[in-house]
């Protein structure tokens, strides 16, 4: 599925750094000049406003104020199976990276590491996949 052909992606930026979230935006809105973007900065938030929205892509951080971003991702893939969700995280741990394959999140993402390359092929990835 191509920009060219008219197709908004809808993506959901859940995360409670203001700073590192409007960047993230800022690299998704540059690469993929269609995409419309819901941000929340809590998990609370985030599940409020997922069915609303509907979004094809989550980026979802695991340490959000109150409640955990595995729990939130977990429980937004019962609910919305298809919707793909992206882990997003400070701490690149091997053990948070299989809590994030057991909740159904289909990529990790290391903040401190990811370049707007991989974000964009990750996307893309996604994207095709959706599209089939």
């Amino acid at each position: 599925m191509s920009q060219e052909e008219g197709l908004s992606l809808k993506i959901m930026l859940v995360e409670d750094d203001e700073g590192f979230r409007r960047s993230l935006a800022g690299v998704l809105a540059s690469r993929f000049p269609s995409v419309v973007i819901w941000e929340a900065g809590d998990g609370g938030e985030a599940l409020d406003k997922v069915a609303s929205f509907s979004p094809q892509i989550i980026f979802m951080d695991i340490k959000l104020p109150g409640q955990n971003g595995l729990e939130i991702a977990r429980r937004i893939k019962v609910l919305h199976p298809d919707i793909d969700v992206i882990i997003l995280t400070s701490y690149d741990f091997p053990e948070y990276r299989e809590a994030a394959r057991a909740v159904g999140a289909y990529g990790f993402l290391s903040k401190g590491l990811c370049t707007a390359d991989e974000i964009q092929n990750l996307v893309e990835g996604l994207w095709t996949k959706q599209a089939s």
